[in-house]
């Protein structure tokens, strides 16, 4: 089981550029915001794997369920 906390630092990590917000308090299911450049002229499938790609093999395992909401800096008014 992870923390909202946790799942955080494992995004940032994943995703050094990255501001990241996480909400869940059951250890197993989440909902993430998640605002970096790097999604620039990417698609929202793309950047929901980039996030995916970040957390590895929790995804589906130890993390059941995470509810995902990505942005680039311009779209949040950054």
């Amino acid at each position: 089981m992870y923390s909202a906390d946790e799942l955080k630092r494992l995004i940032e990590a994943g995703l050094p550029d990255a501001q990241v917000e996480v909400a869940g308090d059951d250890g197993v299911h989440f909902a993430a915001r998640v605002i970096s450049p790097s999604f620039s002229g990417k698609g929202i499938v793309e950047q929901h794997r980039m996030v995916y790609a970040a957390l590895g093999e929790r995804m589906g395992g130890d993390i059941h369920a995470l509810s995902l909401r990505t942005l680039t800096p311009e779209q949040a008014g950054r």
